[in-house]
């Protein structure tokens, strides 16, 4: 007799069912030689499935031990058992148990996969068996197109692959026509002869008869253990002891990351839209956080352009020590020669002294009351005005006191509705003025202005209508590339040597375009969470559908760890597929947020949305994060399925 291969000793296996256990094996021994073909035969709920489950490591008993070439499987963990259902042993099932979304030269390639056998190697190996099968014809073909009989040659293909030393066959003919039956016995018979043990499971007496030695089951006990026939010559199948080479496996393979991702795109293919429902909500809180973002900034830019259109970056400096002082119309030592000083000072683009009027403007036989500034001629860069038509004053009109005048728009709408108002002479009180410019419309941060304007050299204001030396303020534009705090220190140096002592304070626009920074920067954050919140809304249900998606795929998973698969192997799948379904509705959540924008664009003439790189990214990354975080619970709960509770749902 030749060494023993499988020793089962004393093995009891239990089930719960409610409050009571189930016993469906009751002190089991039992010994397989190297090169036996045994068949197991037995009524429906002896246990004879339930023995085959263990012999394979598929299952593990509750009490007894099994040795395996006198290794006790007990001590070992879940990777050294995979590797022996992956390397030693091949099972023939019943219900064939193919996985659907693969071809048949795929479907026995997986358990090669597991065991991290090259692309091409494993490739030939699959091709060579099914060629000797009589399935080489076939070898693309999905399992639903493929009859019973071909079906099951497949799973004997796939049993072969890593070697099959050992083959589990459970009712190999139960699915089959009688033809197809005699022909996989046939198949059997002739892998015995080549040095396989086979163990046969059946109910059939004739299938039975096949076999060297029948043990028959009943109850969980075995009742009758006897020989058939002279055993075969037997091959050495197994030679010395059983092995799991970890260091083969514990090293990093990028083909096994390769292949789980190949088989989860599969797996997202072949269940659209499933896997598109599963991302809607990730696509959806993607594009809110990108479009959000995108219109933030964008409606702060517009609000920005609209502060610079008013004059940007500029400072005013008034007499007085602030807006609330009530002495500050008696304080008349800002004067036109203070603006000259300041031009000097290297961060300053412009400069302009103001000097204001109230007085009514006359035109012929109407009258309007109208804003006059007396103004230097940088003020209109000052200020960021241009011309619509006509020409600006300059410094030898101011010099000369030059009865001239620029209007705005209104004024001109107003004043002058039908006719060209360039040339024409307004008087201003008593003094009449020649204009010379009329200023372009323009929107403000504050929304379209109704008043009208003229603007006159200051010198005319200061020396023909009020008569006075000083200025009611002074406008300086900062170089864009100087900050403003430090522009508005430089200025205040200057002013207290001139003057002796502290008699003004400065007004710095830049402090409002931060506060409205700021503003924006805040609301965008605000809804921006909101959308955040959408984000992990989407995750849960990835989250939910792919624990749905273990459900459904119960038996797929039983089918992968029945070849071989490690937990991390189903871990490292379903992880994979739920961050690729998050990455793909980044993707298309990004894309949808760039629509929104094109649409708003075409809507929209005020602003339009302005796309930031860093949220894009961010977004990605928080699409990947979610797939990472919310797909391990159900990548984790598939994990850590039993391999026969996982083959015996349906």
């Amino acid at each position: 007799m030749s060494e023993v291969l499988l020793d089962i000793k004393g093995v009891s296996r239990t089930f719960s069912a409610g409050d009571q256990a189930l016993t469906v094996l009751n002190n089991v021994s039992l010994k397989v030689h190297r090169g036996e073909m045994i068949a197991i035969i037995g009524a429906s709920g002896s246990g004879k499935s339930t023995l085959m489950n263990i012999l394979g490591c598929l299952d593990k008993p509750s009490t007894g031990s099994y040795l395996i070439n006198g290794q006790d499987i007990s001590k070992m963990d879940e990777d050294q058992l995979a590797a022996l259902r992956r390397e030693y042993f091949g099972f023939i099932f019943q219900r064939y148990h193919l996985l659907g979304d693969l071809s048949a030269v795929a479907n026995v390639e997986v358990p090669a996969l597991y065991a991290s056998e090259e692309k091409s190697a494993r490739r030939v190996k699959a091709e060579n068996l099914l060629s000797r099968l009589g399935l080489s014809d076939r070898m693309d073909h999905k399992p639903s197109q493929l009859s019973g009989g071909q079906q099951q040659r497949v799973s004997v293909a796939r049993a072969l692959v890593n070697g099959g030393d050992v083959i589990l066959a459970d009712e190999p003919t139960g699915a089959l026509d009688s033809s197809s039956g005699k022909e996989m016995m046939k198949l059997l018979q002739e892998l015995h002869k080549d040095g396989h043990t086979i163990i046969l499971v059946t109910h059939d007496a004739q299938v039975a008869g096949f076999a060297d030695r029948i043990i028959e089951i009943k109850d969980g006990e075995i009742k009758s253990d006897r020989a058939t026939k002279v055993e075969a010559s037997v091959v050495s199948a197994l030679a010395g002891k059983v092995t799991t080479d970890k260091k083969k496996h514990s090293r990093f393979d990028w083909s096994r990351y390769f292949e789980a991702l190949k088989m989860a795109l599969i797996a997202m293919s072949n269940h659209r839209l499933r896997t598109f429902l599963t991302m809607l909500g990730i696509i959806i809180g993607i594009a809110s956080v990108v479009s959000v973002v995108a219109l933030g900034t964008g409606s702060q830019q517009s609000v920005l352009a609209n502060m610079a259109s008013m004059g940007t970056n500029t400072i005013e400096i008034k007499p007085g020590n602030g807006l609330g002082d009530r002495r500050s119309g008696r304080v008349r030592t800002l004067t036109a020669s203070d603006a000259n000083a300041l031009k000097t000072l290297p961060f300053v683009d412009s400069v302009t002294p103001t000097v204001r009027a109230n007085v009514a403007i006359r035109y012929a036989s109407q009258a309007v009351s109208a804003e006059v500034q007396g103004v230097g001629p940088e003020y209109f860069r000052v200020r960021g005005y241009t011309l619509a038509q006509g020409q600006y004053f300059d410094d030898a009109s101011v010099d000369a006191l030059a009865q001239v005048a620029i209007i705005d728009s209104n004024t001109a709408e107003e004043v002058f509705p039908n006719e060209n108002p360039i040339g024409k002479v307004i008087f201003l009180g008593k003094l009449p003025v020649t204009i010379i410019g009329v200023t372009e419309p323009r929107e403000n941060a504050f929304g379209n202005s109704d008043s009208l304007s003229v603007w006159i050299p200051y010198t005319t204001v200061s020396g023909r209508i009020f008569r006075q030396d000083d200025v009611n303020d002074i406008t300086v534009r900062v170089n864009e590339s100087v900050s403003s705090t430090a522009a508005e220190e430089g200025i205040i140096r200057l002013l207290k040597m001139r003057h002796g002592v502290e008699d003004f304070f400065t007004v710095n626009t830049d402090t409002i375009r931060e506060n409205i920074e700021k503003t924006s920067a805040t609301m965008t954050l605000l809804i921006s969470t909101i959308a955040f919140i959408s984000l992990v809304v989407g995750g849960i249900g990835v989250m939910n559908i792919m624990l749905v998606s273990v459900t459904e795929r119960t038996r797929e998973i039983g089918i992968r760890m029945a070849v071989g698969a490690r937990k991390s192997d189903i871990l490292r799948q379903f992880l994979i597929e739920a961050v690729l379904v998050c990455i793909c509705g980044g993707i298309l959540g990004i894309s949808l947020a760039f629509l929104v924008g094109i649409i708003f664009a075409s809507s929209s003439s005020n602003f339009q949305m302005v796309y930031s790189i860093n949220s894009i990214i961010a977004a990605f990354a928080c699409s990947t994060l979610i797939g990472l975080l919310f797909g391990y619970l159900p990548a984790r709960s598939a994990a850590k399925l039993n391999p026969v509770d996982a083959l015996s749902r349906d």
